[in-house]
């Protein structure tokens, strides 16, 4: 995810995630440095990116690509499904990428959403957290913005577990990537005047951001009470 791709994931879902009792981030001074650079990087370019491509094209038509965005990563989703031996999971993303490849014309349109068949999450990092390993340090990546140590693994693995990103002919294999980077650009663009208000009008901006990130990633894997993560946070990254 990129940082201000991050800050829109998390935005349009904090206000229903229970709110973290703790945050290991024993580099935050490091992190600190990493987020002001990704903030001078959104205000040179990619807001202005994105506000030209969000005025260059129509609504339905930013939709469209980040419908096939979407749909180029349901592969990696069900991959991701069957190592959680999310066996219902796994059916539901291949039906899903069966309708909106055929019937939504390559997944330009999302038929299957209207007749139930709601994307079921899935990125390695959410099987790793199945499997036990705890979330371990929190950090801010260069452009990509909010993580932490269990998710920064999850993102690399992701690229090989998804068969149409990795296994794919060039230049076919491009796609998915081109696709996704534009998808963000329109949510960049949908969800200006929030991110802008994190990211240019908080107090501290990075005490923000972190606190929205790891709000919505743990409700996201459905913890209700948030990992308390102590100590130098070497011992904690295999601990839930």
């Amino acid at each position: 995810m990129a940082f201000w791709a991050a800050l829109t994931l998390v935005l349009v879902t904090a206000c229903t995630a229970p709110p973290p009792v703790s945050f290991n981030d024993p580099n935050e001074e490091g992190n600190r440095r990493t987020h002001d650079a990704n903030r001078r990087l959104d205000r040179a370019f990619i807001r202005p990116a994105a506000g030209a491509y969000g005025h260059a094209l129509p609504k339905p038509v930013r939709q469209g690509i980040g419908n096939f965005a979407s749909n180029l990563n349901l592969p990696g989703n069900i991959v991701n499904n069957l190592l959680q031996l999310n066996i219902n999971g796994a059916v539901k993303n291949s039906w899903r990428f069966v309708i909106n490849t055929t019937l939504g014309v390559g997944g330009l349109f999302d038929p299957a959403t209207d007749i139930g068949l709601d994307e079921e999450m899935g990125d390695f990092g959410q099987t790793l957290h199945v499997w036990g390993v705890g979330e371990g340090e929190y950090v801010e990546l260069p452009f990509l913005g909010p993580s932490n140590q269990r998710d920064t693994v999850g993102m690399v693995v992701d690229v090989f577990t998804n068969p149409l990103t990795f296994g794919a002919p060039t230049p076919e294999k491009y796609m998915a990537p081109v696709a996704k980077s534009l998808s963000k650009l329109g949510d960049r663009y949908d969800f200006s005047d929030t991110v802008d208000s994190i990211l240019y009008d908080s107090a501290d901006s990075y005490a923000q951001a972190r606190l929205l990130y790891l709000q919505h990633r743990r409700f996201q894997l459905g913890q209700e009470e948030p990992v308390v993560e102590q100590g130098d946070g070497y011992d904690d990254f295999y601990a839930d």
